[in-house]
């Protein structure tokens, strides 16, 4: 076996490693799928001061929804408290001090908290609302949510357990049939709150505070050493340092808070770069704190696959470069080693698909759609393998960068407009070398049909797509315009089609 061989299997088998893991996960919820914490009613006398705090950063299309929902929460207002924590440097900040004066004089308790330095990005504006705060409770909700009404009156109750310490809620989407790429945000989100959480949660590991959508108790942070701006998942890294501490963590998945999901693939790649490249720093800066701990060992190497599950990315990234050396050696099918990749690249597809089909069945998705959008779900996550491994590497070598916002839009504004509209980001040199990539598969599916290595093609065409949507999309919102779910429909068609055309073109050389 040669090296090209041997490097291949290493990265399929790490690959396989990892989805062996999200089995595992599948096999945690169906065990405590069904568990429900019991919630107390309070009495209305006893309900705890809340503080909502709302960090807000150059938001103009949506920053005044959020307001306006939180400021119809169904809360006392004797015991509730909004701080508008605005960084701002553009039009928010003056529409935002306008908003906050007429809600003041309708009786509404919310302050406009304005920082002329941005220090600490979003954990510095959560901790300086803090320090000008003594509330029990701290609920917080980024710009593009619109929680309910009743959300606080569900939630806080959680809290009667002095042991606990944060409650999360599930995200839902305000804007998930807007276009493919937002349909398959959502589907990644939703394995996340349907699966991950329920699992995590049920079963006694550590889960994580989304950054949003979610309450604190203020004793907790501060147990846990506050906020902190070291890393760019403030919210991942104080969630395993309280629980660290000792504080447990409760999840609501049947309470929602609607958010929306960015339109624009440029916006989603700035996304999926900060969480890749954060949840690194915050693997690096806590599991050797983890593993030295007292804790339970299911509950270490648990948080060793959550913390490390983005360097997924690194081991994509190798197969891709490898697709085609590995394609043009001879090989025998009922070598051992052949066996063994095939084996593990079964498992790895088996497992990612019984996952997707099981959180999308959680979420009253039908199966028959999940089984039409997702090949495009898989070539999202491949297209996907440049830009959040650069994040993982990044990360690894210790390369600062600041805390990028994802740019949104208010859902009601047509998608077309997004590249005339502020905070439209702008395609950079990885884009050109998604479509190399692309060009690189196009290449290879040719090598495997003139070779005849059939079964390469469903894996080549899903890397092409993949690779092509990502860098198309990243050059002109339009592309992604032209895509429609149906599109998705038609990859399985694409398929089948081209390994027929494959199979006529083997019998004309025979």
């Amino acid at each position: 076996m040669s090296l090209v061989v041997f490097l291949y299997f290493a990265a399929v088998a790490a690959l396989s490693i990892f989805g062996l893991h999200r089995f595992h996960l599948l096999g945690l919820y169906w065990r405590v799928r069904t568990r429900r914490p019991q919630i107390v009613a309070m009495d209305e006398a006893h309900l705890p001061t809340v503080t909502v705090q709302l960090p807000i950063y150059n938001e103009r299309y949506v920053a005044t929804r959020l307001v306006i929902a939180i400021a119809r929460l169904n809360y006392p207002r004797e015991r509730l408290r909004i701080q508008v924590l605005d960084d701002s440097t553009d039009l928010t900040r003056q529409r935002l001090a306008v908003l906050t004066r007429r809600l003041r004089a309708l009786g509404i308790p919310i302050d406009h908290l304005h920082r002329e330095r941005r220090h600490g990005f979003k954990a510095g504006a959560l901790a300086a609302g803090l320090a000008c705060d003594d509330s029990e409770l701290v609920a917080i909700f980024d710009a593009d949510f619109v929680p309910p009404p009743g959300f606080l009156r569900q939630i806080v109750p959680d809290f009667m357990d002095p042991e606990i310490g944060m409650v999360q809620a599930r995200w839902s989407h305000l804007n998930r049939e807007d276009s493919l790429l937002t349909r398959l945000q959502s589907i990644f989100l939703d394995g996340h709150f349907f699966i991950e959480h329920v699992a995590r949660h049920g079963s006694g590991r550590f889960f994580n505070f989304n950054g949003t959508a979610g309450v604190w108790r203020r004793s907790c942070i501060e147990d846990a050493g506050g906020w902190s701006g070291d890393t760019l998942t403030e919210d991942l890294d104080l969630s395993y340092r309280a629980q660290l501490r000792g504080w447990r963590f409760s999840y609501r998945p049947e309470l929602t808070a609607a958010a929306e999901l960015p339109i624009d693939m440029n916006a989603f790649k700035r996304q999926q770069h900060r969480w890749a490249k954060g949840s690194v720093q915050t693997a690096l800066k806590l599991l050797p704190r983890i593993m030295r701990s007292p804790l339970p060992w299911r509950i270490k190497l648990e948080a060793l696959f959550h913390l490390a599950n983005n360097l997924n990315y690194l081991f994509i990234a190798i197969p891709c470069l490898l697709w085609v050396p590995t394609l043009s050696r001879r090989y025998d099918t009922d070598e051992p080693w052949m066996l063994a990749m095939a084996g593990a690249m079964a498992a790895t597809t088996l497992c990612v698909v019984g996952y997707h089909m099981t959180c999308q069945r959680a979420a009253g998705q039908s199966w028959s759609g999940t089984l039409r959008i997702l090949p495009a779900l898989l070539s999202l996550g491949i297209g996907l393998s440049l830009n959040n491994g650069r994040a993982v590497v990044e990360a690894l070598v210790g390369h600062p960068s600041a805390f990028e916002r994802t740019p949104k839009y208010g859902v009601t504004r047509r998608a077309a407009t997004v590249k005339s509209m502020a905070y439209a980001l702008r395609h950079d040199w990885l884009s050109w070398l998604e479509l190399s990539m692309a060009a690189y598969f196009g290449f290879g599916l040719w090598f495997a049909i003139d070779s005849g290595r059939f079964i390469a093609i469903p894996f080549l065409l899903l890397f092409l797509a993949g690779f092509l949507y990502v860098g198309l999309s990243s050059l002109g919102r339009q592309i992604d315009q032209l895509l429609t779910v149906g599109s998705a429909c038609a990859c399985l068609g694409l398929l089948g089609f081209v390994a027929w055309i494959s199979h006529a073109f083997l019998l004309a050389r025979i």
